[in-house]
């Protein structure tokens, strides 16, 4: 790959995959108005392992918390850490159920090609963020995370393997409508996130194995400048939630899947859906 294209990749995967604006919905657009070829199963690994490394460091205090929760669990001893982890991991569920469902009959080989999938889940999921976060109260902190709410949360993730859902954006709409505060919303959406990040990260990297594909310079400068990128996305966002609505989000994808639309009807052609 050109460093140009290094570049552009790396800022689109670093930015779209923690705002809640659809990641896909962006790299849809790339091919679109560079005409660049689609840039391969190894690189989409690699961009991903970036951004699961930057939420990681982010986070790294609640991940050695949640580790030694975990670990403490194990030994028969329940701390509030534990129970966290126990949350995060119940959460997670619904996700790989849901994943395998949709694998097992095909269903992400049918909607990539179709970008339209994308757009207006874009729109859809846009408003549903807006009314959630403008109607939703905040009355509710993670300390008040209990299984029901983890495990809609989970469910509305799961939701998410459909693009253009945006993963940050529908558990950030689904904790806004529970309650949750804005910027707890974000944290504890950004922590269910990283299995979720990882698992996906780890079956991409099987099928490149499995298809022979090898890992090159370009991909590695890939994977690390969209690990800065990230990092740089996630402080901003965290800093933003304190002060803002999801108001701006919502509008921009509204806007991005009017965009889309225009352009997939106007005969552009997008290729398919990453």
């Amino acid at each position: 790959m050109l460093i140009f294209q290094i570049v552009v990749l790396a800022l689109i995967q670093g930015i779209t995959e923690f705002l809640p604006i659809s990641s896909s919905g962006h790299l849809l657009l790339v091919p679109a108005l560079t005409g660049w070829p689609d840039q391969g199963l190894l690189t989409d690994v690699m961009v991903h392992m970036g951004s699961f490394l930057a939420v990681v460091v982010y986070f790294w205090r609640d991940c050695v918390n949640l580790a030694k929760g975990a670990v403490d669990f194990l030994r028969g001893r329940v701390t509030s850490w534990g129970k966290l982890a126990l949350l995060i991991l119940l959460g997670t569920i619904p996700a790989v159920l849901f994943g395998l469902f949709l694998d097992k009959i095909g269903f992400m080989d049918m909607v990539r090609g179709m970008p339209e999938v994308v757009a207006w889940n874009a729109i859809v999921f846009g408003i549903l963020l807006y009314l959630c976060d403008r109607y939703g109260l905040s009355n509710r902190r993670m300390s008040d995370m209990t299984w029901m709410p983890a495990l809609i949360i989970g469910v509305a993730q799961a939701i998410a393997i459909i693009p253009g859902t945006s993963r940050s954006g529908i558990t950030m709409t689904a904790a806004r409508a529970l309650g949750f505060e804005r910027p707890e919303a974000a944290r504890f959406a950004f922590l269910l996130g990283i299995p979720a990040i990882a698992g996906a990260g780890m079956l991409k990297l099987g099928d490149a194995v499995a298809s022979g594909e090898t890992i090159t310079f370009g991909m590695l400068l890939t994977a690390i400048l969209t690990f800065f990128v990230a990092l740089g996305t996630i402080t901003v966002l965290m800093k933003m939630v304190r002060h803002i609505s999801f108001l701006p989000f919502a509008v921009y994808r509204v806007g991005l899947g009017l965009v889309l639309l225009a352009l997939i009807y106007s005969g552009m052609p997008l290729g398919a859906v990453n």
